[in-house]
């Protein structure tokens, strides 16, 4: 705005004639540019105001602008209060001034005044007696600033000393060089952008789209602001204290009020204030309570963020109800909830004194809500339900649902919000909000509230369910797939332990197992299928069925690791898994292992207690495919133990896999109490290493063994009477252990088997084995691989009542195919001492 010619005039003088001309010519006049404040203080001070008036910046800026602007009667001498500040309106120029309006003076103002103002040298202002006497001819213009800043009146100003050859001394003459502005437009479509100006701005209305092109038009200056007033559903009133310059003018207009006198505007302009601060309020108390909430997926610690977000600020009681499959983190049918469905208190907040609600409406409660109850209406539409009042007959209406409890003195009186807690348009449950009768009651705008502060947490309790729901049916499948083993087999005692992956879930593709064979062995496998997830969990799911289907057949280690590889690559290329597969034999005191890429076990031996990694042929991971397997035979002794597991507990990334195979022995040879303390060590030795994201599979077995004493075995002839001979045998054999109870049950079983043995086999002998362990257990074989199966005896038939008896007498019984052709056994249970 500050425009200067190209040689500056002489200090306090005007421009000589020839420079002003050729400005004016060019549409360009040097001004002096100043900003006053709202306290009439000087906030801007160009480089034009200096040399027209002839005070530095620093010395201006800051100072009362009456005393440095000798333009009499500019200023205003007091505050004057209208909607553009304090210089809306001045009426009395002062004598030096020469108006261009006629009456009042109404910015914005202009004048012409012919004004002493000091010399300035080349140096600074000069001294009182070095002044010259020249009165130095002004023009000025004044505008009104609207705005949020500080700044409230724009002043221009001009020396038109060389001007007065171009500018007749008629009143208004200076209004043809106005600096930028038109005091009067001549526009013919003034009315019609009127009327429009409401469509272009909304909630305008004609009156106040009038004034402003009047504004602009007519006057000559632009709308600097405008304001807007939406009502905003919020709440006034959080039960927090207001301030008390606040509080002390709501009593004031009461006073006001009751005395029939105006309210003050302070008072009246109050309610604007507060609706904002009800606005941020709000918004912060709803930051608060989405930052509180939410912290974890787990949905029983979610339920209690939720309702200690809102007591006491927005509530002093606050239920939570959710549907039962909520709770239980289960799927529900579609569809809106109805009378028969459950709900589940599963959390209660309350300001009270400790244990008034406890008794009355305990944690943990399920019950449903009739269709005539405000619950039932919330949770049925979706929508919040409002209660300013909760009356006697609706407090009745409500108690009658707790049976021998009286809930009237908790909620009659109170105002009552019920939210529906709903995501995705499914309703989760509903929240029930209360107020003391003493706080301000619930209203419209609380409903809103209410209403957005359950849409939040609806969402996080619905995350927080998937989540559970999801990790349920991880664990479910995981569960399923990994069999319950026994902790006592034949001969040996077995411990395991399963670790999912920290980062991958609970669904993976390591896996363990213990099959029953014939002749009191047992078959233990270890496997690990490549990958995460549950396409790692189904392939394991095929792989392990696959192996207990071909150790049920009895093949020996190496060839069902063949068979295995076969099944895999039928299956599919990515089928690709370590196996580790053990028959232990506790008579003969022997494992036989073949190993499928896996880690090697570890033997813990009794006799020292020193543990060591058995040497084996790794052989090519299952699904590789064209390499053969070998199969090794180690020795163990009675007590010896067994580690098998997958290499997610010994392989840390970064980190040489022998490192943790040391450890592994190392931790494996520490004494234990049990067989369950002694995995427990392995875990937490080998956990505590970091770097741990695999699953993690763990089998121990204790190698008892079985003694020789304690196994008889005879060979039968393929003779009809040597079935009473088995009876006979059975019979002393029992005696001789102690176990006469058994003895007739097992001599009926064991002729059953025997006589089919002999009606069946081909040309083989049969054995008859007996082997006192924690069970009595019964074997017969003989070389006919066809196994027996139930037949349906009628009363006439001679055959097919054998296995039923079997089935009925025995604890359990079975048949597996040996290589020479089949054993079928039974179990019975040992009597106690």
């Amino acid at each position: 705005m500050d425009r200067g010619t190209e040689r500056e005039a002489p200090p306090g003088r005007g421009a000589g004639d020839g420079v002003v001309s050729e400005h004016t010519a060019a549409g360009r006049i040097p001004l002096a540019v100043i900003l006053i404040d709202r306290d009439g203080l000087v906030s801007h001070w160009s480089r034009g105001a200096r040399r027209l008036f002839g005070t530095t910046k620093e010395e201006a800026i800051g100072q009362t602008a009456v005393d440095l602007l000798p333009v009499s009667g500019a200023l205003p001498d007091e505050e004057e209060t209208s909607p553009y500040g304090a210089f809306a309106s001045y009426d009395g120029l002062g004598p030096d001034l020469e108006s261009s309006l006629d009456g009042q003076l109404s910015y914005p103002a202009a004048g012409r005044a012919r004004l002493d103002v000091p010399e300035r040298s080349e140096t600074g202002v000069l001294r009182p007696e070095e002044r010259g006497s020249d009165r130095v001819d002004v023009l000025w213009w004044a505008y009104p600033l609207v705005g949020p800043g500080r700044e409230r009146l724009l002043v221009l100003a001009a020396d038109a000393g060389g001007l007065r050859q171009d500018l007749p001394e008629a009143d208004g003459a200076f209004e043809r060089i106005a600096p930028g502005f038109a005091h009067h437009t001549d526009f013919s479509g003034a009315d019609e952008l009127a009327r429009r100006l409401p469509e272009i701005l909304p909630s305008m209305s004609v009156d106040e789209s009038a004034r402003i092109v009047a504004q602009v038009l007519e006057l000559g200056y632009p709308v600097l602001e405008f304001s807007q007033n939406e009502r905003v559903p919020v709440t006034p009133d959080w039960g927090v204290a207001r301030r008390a310059e606040r509080k002390a003018r709501r009593e004031r207009a009461a006073v006001a009020v009751a005395e029939g006198l105006p309210v003050p505007q302070e008072v009246a302009d109050e309610g604007e204030d507060l609706e904002y601060v009800a606005v941020r309020e709000r918004l912060e108390f709803l930051n608060e309570v989405s930052g509180r909430i939410g912290t974890s997926l787990d949905l029983a610690r979610t339920i209690i963020e939720v309702s200690k977000a809102v007591v006491p600020k927005f509530t002093d009681v606050a239920g939570t109800y959710l549907r039962e499959q909520v709770v239980a983190g289960e799927g529900f049918p579609d569809g809106v909830p109805d009378t028969t469905t459950m709900w589940h208190r599963v959390a209660l907040e309350h300001t009270d004194e400790p244990g008034r609600w406890d008794d009355v409406v305990p944690v943990g409660e399920a019950m449903p809500f009739p269709a005539h109850t405000p619950f039932f209406q919330c949770m049925t539409t979706g929508d919040p339900v409002l209660v300013p009042r909760i009356s006697e007959q609706m407090g009745h209406m409500i108690a009658s649902q707790f049976e021998k409890r009286d809930i009237r003195p908790l909620i009659t009186g109170r105002s009552m919000l019920v939210v529906p807690l709903k995501a995705r348009n499914v309703v989760l449950g509903f929240m029930i909000l209360l107020r003391h009768p003493e706080r301000v009651e619930f209203n419209d705008m609380d409903r809103v509230t209410g209403a957005e502060l359950a849409a939040r947490a609806g969402l996080v309790l619905d995350n927080a369910r998937m989540y559970t729901y999801q990790e349920s049916v991880a664990e479910t499948l995981q569960d399923s797939m990994l069999p319950h083993i026994p902790p006592r087999m034949a001969g040996c005692d077995i411990a395991t332990r399963y670790l999912p992956g920290t980062l991958l879930g609970r669904v993976g593709g390591d896996w363990f197992d213990s099959v029953k064979l014939p002749g009191a062995r047992t078959a233990l496998v270890v496997g690990d299928v490549m990958g995460h997830g549950l396409n790692s969990a189904a392939m394991m799911g095929q792989l392990r069925t696959a192996v207990q289907t071909m150790a049920a057949m009895d093949l020996p280690p190496a060839q069902l690791l063949r068979n295995l590889d076969d099944l895999a690559q039928r299956l599919g290329d990515s089928y690709l898994a370590t196996c580790l597969y053990v028959v232990y034999d506790p008579i003969a005191g022997e494992l036989h292992i073949a190993n499928a890429g896996h880690i090697p076990p570890v033997i813990v031996r009794a006799r020292d207690g020193r543990s060591e990694l058995l040497d084996l042929p790794t052989g090519a991971p299952i699904g590789v495919g064209g390499v053969p397997f070998e199969a090794v035979r180690v020795r163990v002794d009675p007590g010896d133990r067994l580690v098998m597991c997958t290499d997610g507990l010994v392989e840390v990334r970064g980190e040489d896999i022998g490192v943790g195979l040391a450890t592994l022995s190392e931790s494996a040879a520490h004494p234990a109490a049990s067989m369950d303390d002694a995995c427990d060590t392995i875990i937490r030795t080998l956990n505590t290493r970091g770097g741990r994201k695999d699953d993690v599979a763990l089998l121990m077995a204790r190698l008892n063994g079985i003694e020789p004493d304690d196994v008889a075995e005879w060979r039968l002839a393929l003779d009809p009477a040597e079935v009473g001979r088995a009876r006979a045998v059975v019979r002393e054999q029992l005696h001789e252990w102690g176990l006469a109870k058994l003895a007739d049950t097992a001599a009926l079983l064991a002729d059953e088997l025997v006589t089919n043995a002999v009606r069946h086999s081909h040309g083989r002998r049969i054995e008859l084995r007996l082997v006192r362990g924690d069970t009595l257990l019964c074997e017969v074989d003989d070389d006919d691989p066809t196994l027996p199966t139930l037949l349906g005896a009628g009363p006439d038939d001679e055959f097919g009542r054998g296995l039923h008896v079997i089935g009925v007498l025995a604890r359990e019984w079975g048949a597996s195919r040996t290589t020479a052709g089949k054993t079928v056994w039974f179990e019975l249970t040992l009597p106690r001492r």
